[in-house]
């Protein structure tokens, strides 16, 4: 048996209708509450009001503030500066993954002195000694997973921007609250391109270098369900067990890559999100297609027998849900399937954001291959920007 660790996860709460136990759960840790929303969609929605009446009956002080896109150091910093004299007790976040990544960095950075910046991975020089706020994760997307991982992402666009984490391993929430209901109200475009991200954030794990068997069979729960529900959830809004089947899978994803990691995907989306303002999902669901295809092409190509192969091969059957076919078939049918997700899902290309072949060397100079099944040269990582074009 290989030799692994595992991190922590949350104390989750599942299940349609989890919201209303949202108030029970924040009076244990004090009276002094922090609620970080999105400016939009779950403030409109039914469940807002309800939320804050629930929360002033329990007696709690509360203080609210929004955020809007991906958080940067800038304005974490602001929303740190704003509201460290509060001294909340607990920080909930409730939106999509960036509100997520926010309250997460907010609850880390109101226990340290100085800019966010000086923090994170590959930018700051000063190590975060894990202190923070007690945190509840609310997500109202089924994508990212932030509700489960162990790292807030910050961003910041720009010829020299980046996009990198914040990470320790306390910085898990200590309560995930999943309330599938809460996913009604995203646009089928956001369902799309969050679903396509937690597909790839299933994916990458399950072929990571680094996978483990904790991983491999949260994965493979997950990737069933993204088989199963991903498209009747982007055509069927409200259907609760479409809804429900994400938000599991979602969940299961981050999970797995705090502990397994994630492959070329994401290095594509942290360095193409670094220069040129898209959103991370969408970048994901953009680049799906093209990484895989050039990395099944590249391990059928090798002599030597991989073990990455026989993984596509498991995926494969999966989404086809049925057995006797070759490996090959199965991989042939997953490319087919990734792909004509694409189209389904109505995803965009890079093209269509003002990206030329005139940026492939920046965006390849930025470019991570940690834990992908395949060591991929400057060429093939700029055949796959031209597939992805």
């Amino acid at each position: 048996m290989m030799n692994f660790s595992f991190t922590s996860t949350p104390d989750i709460h599942f299940g349609a209708g989890k919201i209303k136990s949202l108030p029970g759960l924040v009076s244990p840790f004090g009276k002094k509450t922090f609620l970080l929303t999105g400016r939009k969609s779950f403030r409109s929605g039914i469940y807002y009001q309800q939320l804050l009446d629930a929360l002033s009956e329990q007696g709690l002080q509360l203080r609210i503030s929004a955020v809007e896109g991906e958080p940067t150091p800038q304005s974490v910093d602001v929303l740190r500066d704003e509201n460290a004299g509060f001294n909340p007790d607990v920080v909930i976040a409730i939106g999509g993954g960036s509100v997520i990544d926010a309250g997460k960095a907010l609850s880390a950075m109101l226990t340290v002195h100085g800019s966010i910046r000086d923090y994170l991975e590959g930018v700051g020089d000063r190590v975060h000694p894990g202190t923070k706020i007690p945190f509840i994760a609310v997500p109202t997307t089924a994508g990212t997973g932030s509700e489960c991982t162990k790292n807030a992402v910050i961003s910041e666009t720009g010829s020299s921007g980046f996009k990198k984490s914040l990470r320790h391993r306390n910085f898990v929430p200590d309560i995930a609250l999943i309330d599938p209901r809460l996913t009604f109200d995203c646009p089928p475009f956001i369902t799309a391109t969050s679903g396509m991200d937690a597909f790839t954030q299933l994916l990458e794990p399950y072929l990571s270098n680094i996978a483990n068997p904790f991983t491999d069979s949260l994965a493979v729960a997950g990737l069933e369900q993204v088989s199963m529900h991903l498209k009747r959830s982007y055509h069927q809004a409200d259907e609760l067990r479409a809804r429900s089947g994400m938000s599991m899978a979602a969940c299961l994803s981050g999970i797995c890559l705090a502990n397994a990691g994630l492959g070329l995907v994401h290095g594509f989306a942290s360095s193409i999100g670094g220069l040129f303002p898209v959103a991370h999902g969408l970048i994901c669901s953009v680049m799906m297609y093209p990484v895989n295809k050039i990395t099944v092409d590249k391990l059928r190509s090798s002599l030597s027998s991989s073990n990455a192969l026989s993984k596509y091969a498991r995926v494969g059957e999966i989404f086809a849900g049925d057995c006797g076919k070759s490996d090959d078939w199965y991989i042939d049918f997953l490319m087919e399937t990734i792909h004509s997700l694409h189209h389904e899902l109505q995803i965009p290309h890079l093209s269509d954001f003002n990206i030329s072949e005139n940026d492939f060397d920046a965006i390849v100079a930025k470019t991570a291959n940690r834990n992908h099944p395949v060591n991929m040269e400057k060429e093939e990582l700029i055949q796959i920007l031209e597939k992805a074009l």
